[in-house]
């Protein structure tokens, strides 16, 4: 009795090692070795609709053009790229919810997006604390990446942008030294970490080059409509030019109402003016004499492989936020490719250490300090309905 009891004793223990090996089989994550063969999942938190949709809209085709063209080619690792895309709806409530839905559920090796830095910021915690790499196409405030309290980097987050900094700073000197400003105005969508950063940076270098802020005013994006009582405000300073740092949707209204008062003086603005919907909003005629900082122009020759191969399966032109989320899937693949794996710590580092990223908006080398990358901006003016290429300003 005794020896059968331990027999029935060692069975059992048998039994339930094997249950147990049976249950974390179920559970284990999913292999990234060269036998796995099953998809790779990237998140797509994405402007899908809501106020700046055309940004997310702009770039999911553009991360399923660059993701069709590595899948032809075999894919990443022998495995094929697939896009998981998520409708933050334009809003940092929902760009929450939505990455953690990617991230938790979708199972998803890294995030791509958002395209505004609000909306991008309201993700951050989630993929820190999930430890997933996530790469902003077109995010430019500095807190992205950079924690403002500490000054550390952000581990997870890289973007291949530049940032609110400089681009204010190519704002502030074009004004003074192409347009001659030595006066301006400046109006903030105060819902927006983008406009006030951007703001900040212009209002800095152009006090610096001795040029006089006449007045500051602020409007609610996504709300407001009317904007004559602040233009109207504005109109009393008589400022040179006015600095209008917001997205396309308000710009064109607000452009179009300082018209209709009778303010002729140049407006100028940031990224967030790019967009073909600017026109229908403001009207050819109104956005004349207006500028605005971008990252590429799409009638520069080296785009146009790219803009040729979107036309051919979006049937539109691609503007600047598609050629940032053409960039930031393809620095994806190269960090996968570079890391020879997908797990989230190795791509990580690989982003961490990319140098000489050739990207349709650039060159690509990340500081590993501040996961910035160094880029030029193009100034771009707005004639007749069209945007058309200034000039080209190099990092400093």
């Amino acid at each position: 009795m005794k020896l059968f009891s331990k027999g029935l004793s060692l069975g059992i223990v048998a039994l339930l090692s094997l249950s147990l090996a049976a249950g974390c089989g179920t559970t284990a994550a999913p292999k990234t070795g060269a036998s796995d063969t099953s998809p790779i999942k990237v998140g797509g938190n994405l402007e899908l609709s809501g106020g700046t949709a055309m940004f997310g809209q702009a770039a999911q085709n553009a991360i399923n053009l660059a993701f069709a063209q590595q899948n032809a080619k075999g894919g990443v690792l022998g495995r094929q790229l697939t896009l998981i895309a998520a409708d933050n709806k334009s809003d940092a409530g929902e760009s929450t919810a939505a990455v953690t839905k990617l991230v938790t559920q979708d199972k998803v090796m890294a995030v791509i997006g958002s395209m505004t830095s609000s909306v991008t910021l309201a993700a951050i915690p989630v993929v820190t604390d999930n430890k997933i790499p996530m790469i902003s196409p077109s995010g430019t405030n500095s807190k992205l990446t950079v924690d403002p309290a500490t000054g550390a980097v952000r581990p997870w987050i890289f973007r291949a942008c530049f940032i609110d900094p400089f681009q204010g700073q190519v704002g502030a000197n074009f004004s003074l030294n192409t347009l001659k400003a030595k006066t301006a105005a400046v109006i903030i969508d105060q819902k927006s970490d983008y406009s006030k950063g951007l703001a900040e940076s212009f209002v800095t270098n152009f006090k610096k080059g001795n040029g006089t802020i006449t007045g500051t005013e602020q409007y609610v994006g996504g709300s407001d409509k009317d904007f004559r009582s602040i233009l109207t405000n504005i109109k009393a300073e008589n400022p040179d030019m006015v600095w209008l740092p917001g997205y396309y949707q308000e710009v064109g209204l607000i452009v179009q109402q300082a018209r209709q008062l009778g303010m002729n003086m140049p407006f100028m603005g940031g990224d967030g003016w790019d967009d073909p919907q600017l026109f229908n909003i403001g009207g050819a005629a109104a956005l004349n004499n207006t500028y605005y900082v971008d990252h590429v122009a799409t009638d520069d020759p080296a785009l146009a492989t790219f803009v040729s191969d979107y036309k051919t399966k979006f049937n539109s032109v691609p503007n600047a936020m598609a050629a940032l989320g053409y960039d930031a899937a393809n620095m994806l693949i190269q960090a996968i490719t570079t890391a020879n794996s997908t797990d989230p710590e190795k791509v990580r580092t690989a982003l961490e250490n990319m140098v000489g990223f050739k990207g349709v908006s650039g060159d690509i080398t990340i500081d590993p300090k501040t996961h910035n990358p160094q880029k030029s901006a193009v100034i771009i003016s707005n004639k007749d309905g069209k945007p058309v290429f200034v000039t080209r300003v190099a990092p400093q």
